[in-house]
């Protein structure tokens, strides 16, 4: 047999595997998505968003401590923290963990909320880089602010375990605003299932949106292509996907923007692991691996109710980081995890959640990038029949907007909409717009953190921000 006789007949096996993959995921997403329209609309007719404000005032609301670790923040810090001061719950803290910042991080809490310098009596639970002090202001006593030495987010979040007092706690973006009710929402998760150990909020793109003081305030359609489109994708990716991985119990991630923790269950696995760029999908996972294997019962859950805003990359150079390091996270935590990899003994987690993160969360961006080059080329070749091509081409394409047209759907379901009904319509066209392009580069973007995760698995980047509309 010829050397291009077995490369005709590798083209023509694997674009036959290329349409059964792109099957398989096709019904894997809609089945997620039936499950997610009837999650979501049963939460909705119980009128969940209400049930949370009976809850206010009750004194069975477990206090919080809200950790905000800062890492040349000084756009946004003093404007996060005084948006924090007005949410809607009756005990909580704030800790402000600056890691090792290069800019004006440091002086700008100190003179914003008049902090002081005190004797720390933080016990060193988990092991962290030095802490050079830690600040206590007066005029605002529940505001802590840590100042330490420069180790990763990770490092910052332990530290700010350490220094917390209270048996919840939330991690929470520099560059993020949470709405004011969305640690009640949280919070009332652990209330109602006393086996919660983690609860995880939406989080929406920022972009185009106006937020004061937690409060959602309007509108407007972005101004770069590129941030229209992660509007799309991440309510397809929030209220599709994690809606049904946590009704299976079996999360991955939870978004590092927003996530309320019991502090306890974070501790006993040892804190967030300070060798990784995927710290919010590694913790997760690791809580799953410990508590299967000590046969604990928990539970690990994903609010729709509870909103977090966030900035999304303005650039294509920014979302090229961002994308690649996403990559890069989720390969270092499945071969940090692998031996849950069709494992029975961690239930659902480990004989799906896992094998589907592997197939096509990992390895499908490899594999639908070569489709990209290769059908193509197969049917220039001849090597391709017309039919097959065009049917796979609109498969994807359908599919991609079946899930976010659906996804919209779920959004106008949860609580209040945020979009008319005309920028509604324009946020749909981009759903089909994203397929030409867009999602080709978001796909090579992922194949390029496999390729240097090496390189990059020690490397967060920097994302441009600019400050939140007021």
């Amino acid at each position: 047999m010829s050397f291009f006789t077995v490369v005709r007949h590798f083209i023509v096996i694997f674009n036959y595997f290329c349409m059964t993959f792109t099957i398989v995921l096709s019904i894997i997403y809609i089945i997620q998505l039936f499950v997610s329209f009837a999650r979501v609309r049963k939460d909705h007719n119980k009128q969940y968003s209400n049930d949370f404000k009976r809850y206010t005032e009750s004194e069975n609301l477990l206090p919080i401590s809200l950790i905000i670790p800062a890492y040349n923040e000084q756009e946004n810090i003093v404007q996060n923290v005084k948006s924090l001061m007005k949410i809607n719950y009756p005990h909580f803290e704030i800790i402000v963990v600056n890691d090792g910042s290069t800019d004006k991080t440091r002086q700008l809490i100190i003179d914003a909320f008049n902090m002081h310098p005190i004797e720390s009596s933080a016990r060193m639970i988990i092991q962290t880089k030095k802490v050079n002090g830690v600040y206590y202001s007066r005029n605002y006593p529940n505001l802590l602010f840590v100042d330490k030495e420069n180790g990763g987010k990770s490092d910052a979040l332990n530290a700010g375990i350490n220094a917390s007092s209270y048996p919840l706690f939330t991690c929470l973006d520099a560059d993020s605003r949470i709405e004011k009710d969305a640690l009640l929402k949280l919070s009332l998760d652990f209330i109602k299932d006393s086996r919660t150990v983690c609860a995880g909020g939406i989080v929406r793109i920022a972009n185009g949106s106006k937020i004061v003081d937690g409060e959602f305030k309007g509108f407007s359609v972005p101004e770069h292509l590129v941030e229209r489109f992660q509007i799309v994708e991440y309510y397809r990716s929030f209220l599709s996907g994690r809606v049904f991985w946590s009704a299976a119990n079996s999360i991955l991630i939870v978004s590092g923007a927003f996530g309320l923790f019991r502090k306890q269950t974070v501790i006993d696995v040892g804190g967030y692991k300070t060798d990784t760029i995927g710290e919010d999908m590694e913790i997760i996972v690791n809580i799953h691996h410990y508590m299967k294997k000590h046969k604990q019962k928990y539970r690990i859950i994903f609010n729709e109710e509870a909103v977090c805003w966030t900035q999304g990359p303005m650039s294509l150079h920014d979302l090229r980081s961002q994308r690649r390091r996403w990559q890069v996270g989720l390969m270092d935590t499945l071969i940090r995890h692998r031996t849950m990899f069709l494992n029975p003994r961690y239930g659902f987690v480990g004989l799906f959640s896992i094998p589907y993160n592997w197939i096509f969360e990992l390895f499908g961006a490899l594999i639908e990038t070569i489709g990209y080059f290769l059908i193509p080329f197969s049917l220039l070749m001849g090597e391709l029949n017309i039919f097959f091509f065009v049917t796979y081409f609109l498969l994807a394409v359908l599919l991609g907007v079946i899930l976010s047209e659906g996804s919209l759907v779920l959004e106008q379901l949860t609580h209040k909409t945020t979009m008319s009904v005309k920028q509604s319509i324009m946020i749909s066209l981009y759903s089909l717009l994203e397929n030409f392009g867009y999602r080709q580069l978001i796909s090579l973007f992922r194949v390029e953190g496999i390729i240097k995760y090496r390189k990059l698995r020690r490397s967060w980047g920097k994302i441009k921000r600019k400050e939140f509309e007021q």
